[in-house]
């Protein structure tokens, strides 16, 4: 009885000191290239060197203090904050009108930016949240940003997913989750939804110089869980073995930046590695359709 108590008061303990290296063993992926960017201009969504890089988030005075941060840690000045809400198709359209008019290139779009377990809630022009920011605001951003892209080539497209995606499923008769709802499973969704996009836009832009790439970051130390108070007591019970930003975008830094990779175009990325998707993200014909329902959604004419 006593030993077992001590192990019970000893416990925390050896976890703080075990955390590190638990961690490092959940964050084996990480970039290795060495590529310089000069000249290259990069958006990188939901960001509250060398290359221009374009912080694109709803919170304007977070983004800003975010960019100065990145400026003193890499010393590249080059670092600007636009504003972009994704729960909102308007201020998608300004800020890719804006980006237009200021850059000649774009080389990168890193789509990051995500809610997750939100209550039921809509955006601006009707979507639910989930839908509505993780796939359909990126899938505007993208397709207003794309001959720019091209323009551009070669350039690449990074959707940041999630392993979640495999709980996911595409329900066209209840896209709006307004038949039925779970917060956690419309992150899900949502998470497919990325996944889908990813591999169709693959299919459509081959050979336009444009590759795409979706990854899961794994499990990071973000706000993504401010809208669960139990995701939020997980992450602080896990913490010590939660990935820092830093490791999160490590693959998302890799499908950006390592040479070679225009022919994995369409694959999914974890720890740094093509990973296995579900079945469901396989399924083509739902990526197509979903292609076809988003476009009608935005206003977007169907090719």
């Amino acid at each position: 009885m006593i030993g077992v108590l001590l192990v019970l008061l000893l416990l925390p303990f050896l976890l703080y000191i075990a955390a590190p290296q638990i961690r490092k063993m959940l964050s084996s992926g990480v970039c290795t290239s060495t590529i310089q960017l000069p000249g290259k201009v990069a958006v990188v969504t939901g960001a509250n060197t060398g290359a221009r890089v374009y912080l694109a988030c709803r919170d304007v005075q977070k983004g800003e203090l975010v960019a100065r941060e990145i400026q003193i840690m890499t010393g590249n000045q080059q670092v600007l904050v636009r504003k972009l809400d994704l729960a909102d198709t308007k201020s998608i359209q300004a800020f890719a009108k804006g980006f237009l008019a200021e850059e000649k290139h774009l080389h990168i779009l890193i789509n990051n930016a995500g809610v997750m377990m939100c209550p039921y809630s809509k955006t601006a022009d009707g979507f639910e949240m989930h839908m509505g920011v993780n796939h359909l605001g990126h899938f505007l951003l993208t397709h207003l940003l794309l001959e720019k892209l091209k323009e551009s080539a070669p350039s690449r497209v990074v959707n940041v997913s999630s392993l979640a995606h495999h709980l996911g499923r595409i329900h066209f008769h209840n896209l709006q989750g307004e038949k039925f709802y779970h917060a956690g499973l419309a992150y899900c969704h949502s998470k497919l939804a990325n996944i889908l996009f990813t591999q169709e836009l693959a299919r459509r832009l081959k050979g336009s110089g444009i590759t795409t790439y979706s990854v899961h970051p794994g499990t990071v130390d973000s706000e993504l869980v401010r809208h669960s108070s139990l995701m939020r007591r997980i992450w602080w019970l896990f913490s010590f073995f939660i990935k820092t930003p830093q490791q999160g975008a490590q693959t998302s830094l890799y499908c950006a930046l390592t040479e070679g990779l225009e022919v994995l175009s369409g694959n999914h990325f974890s720890d740094c590695h093509v990973a296995r998707v579900s079945a469901q993200a396989r399924n083509e014909t739902v990526a197509r359709r979903l292609w076809d329902v988003s476009c009608d959604l935005l206003g977007i004419p169907v090719d």
